[in-house]
């Protein structure tokens, strides 16, 4: 399966810190933003990588990712010169494509905790897979609704009256017929490709999967100036009680067998004097003595 990272837009809701550096590449904390959903894809075993920028960022990201070789992956990069929706990333990645299934998941959307994303792409086999998460402000996002039988029966973009508080979140996993379903649609009144629309077609076809996120899953939308905040306490908070990272990818590498202790440790000796390393190092001294567990 390939993995599509978009982080485009002009990140207008961020400003002015957007005139300084692109959204996904504000720190989140004590990393940058795109190490967040790059890490969630490389934990689920995705490694295979295109990310999606603008023109003007994309140098920025390619200095911080590089081909991901260090991380045992592979990245490439295309440009999304105008924005027009989240369903225009499949048009752009298409030669990325190629054959095969993809995710794709938003360049600013934090996960944490449980397995569903994980055991997700794991059971995936054709179709499309999304996911609901419940919120008090769904009219924020593209809903979903359930019937008596917990099957999701309609799906709507940004509903001034939503019909359940199931929002979906911004990682979503479909077969190679997206392709084609993307280049058939017409932009919507807000002159975008939407990717509800898209998901709309996979339930149209019998062909949608809706899993609905527990309790112990968190995911934030660091799109705001607030939410960014409310992101980096969330993550400084984890990472103190638990002792653990989020957003690590060096660390899902590790873990997932994309590289191996001893390229592990080679690319922890590169990096500079910082707390990032000493984590590091914290790892690998724990992976020798009690053995490779996943995160």
């Amino acid at each position: 399966m390939k993995g599509i990272i978009l982080a485009g837009g002009s990140g207008s809701r961020l400003y002015p810190l957007t005139q300084v550096a692109s959204k996904q590449l504000q720190p989140v904390y004590d990393k940058p933003m795109v190490y967040y959903p790059l890490t969630v894809l490389i934990a689920s075993g995705i490694r295979d990588f295109c990310l999606i920028s603008t023109p003007q960022d994309l140098p920025r990201f390619q200095h911080l990712l590089g081909n991901g070789s260090q991380w045992g992956i592979s990245v490439e990069y295309r440009a999304q010169t105008k924005p027009e929706g989240i369903a225009q990333a499949f048009l752009i990645a298409a030669p990325f494509i190629g054959p095969d299934p993809v995710t794709l998941i938003l360049g600013d959307n934090i996960f944490f905790g449980g397995d569903a994303l994980p055991r997700a792409f794991a059971e995936f086999k054709s179709g499309a897979t999304i996911f609901a998460y419940h919120v008090n402000d769904p009219e924020r996002y593209g809903v979903v609704e359930f019937d008596a039988e917990g099957h999701a029966v309609s799906l709507e973009e940004k509903p001034a009256h939503p019909r359940s508080n199931y929002a979906v979140p911004g990682v979503y996993i479909y077969d190679n017929e997206v392709v084609g379903i993307a280049r058939s649609l017409q932009p919507s009144t807000r002159g975008e490709l939407e990717i509800t629309d898209v998901n709309k077609e996979y339930l149209r076809r019998g062909a949608l999967r809706v899993q609905r996120l527990s309790r112990g899953t968190a995911w934030l939308d660091a799109g705001t100036s607030s939410s960014l905040h409310e992101a980096s306490a969330y993550v400084q908070t984890i990472e103190k009680r638990q002792g653990m990272k989020l957003g690590c990818p060096e660390e899902a590498a590790l873990r997932r067998g994309f590289l191996s202790l001893d390229d592990f440790e080679k690319l922890v000796t590169g990096l500079p004097q910082c707390e990032y390393r000493d984590y590091l190092s914290d790892v690998a001294a724990e992976v020798k003595r009690v053995g490779l567990k996943s995160a």
